[in-house]
């Protein structure tokens, strides 16, 4: 006996932002939520779909999802809890990246998740921390699209090869 069909319209296809154009629906996403293989989503008008992709996929805001009977939905980040961060940037932004955690970089600031041991971190370095709720659009990886899809830091068994260890060792290539 088969499974029930879904009445829900499918999509599969991803258009990264600036890559299509015309009508569309919008559906808000937080940071965490952007990033699935698959998932029921609702768009703002109320009705749902499924998005459903061979791997999973890190959404930035303005990509399109196209749907199975040729509509489009606008992915928009949604506002979540994030601490505005200013103060000396640049060691700050090392920090941060440090701990390999996302960031939004803008000229005079820079956004982080609202997470009460980041706070703590960025208070001790000296950076002035507020809360606030907006839209999260962090900078994406070095090494793929979104969150750095494509990169491992972890040794890889078959090659051998491996970064480094995040803990001072010199990073080693090769066999």
């Amino acid at each position: 006996m088969s499974a029930p069909q879904s009445a829900l319209p499918t999509a599969t296809t991803l258009h990264r932002a600036g890559t299509w154009s015309g009508p569309a629906e919008s559906c808000a996403l937080t940071y965490e939520a952007r990033f699935f293989r698959r998932r029921k989503l609702t768009v703002a008008a109320g009705w749902s779909f499924v998005a459903a992709f061979e791997r999973a996929v890190s959404l930035a805001h303005g990509d399109a999802l196209a749907l199975s009977d040729g509509r489009l939905v606008e992915v928009q980040a949604a506002p979540e809890a994030l601490l505005t961060v200013t103060g000396d940037l640049a060691r700050i932004a090392w920090h941060v990246g440090n701990r390999h955690a996302p960031c939004q970089v803008e000229p005079t600031r820079l956004l982080v998740q609202d997470e009460p041991v980041m706070g703590r971190m960025l208070t001790q370095l000296g950076a002035i921390v507020t809360p606030i709720t907006a839209p999260f659009t962090p900078e994406g990886g070095a090494y793929g699209q979104g969150r750095a899809l494509g990169h491992s830091h972890d040794h890889d068994l078959e090659t051998g090869h491996s970064h480094h260890n995040h803990r001072g060792a010199k990073a080693r290539h090769g066999p």
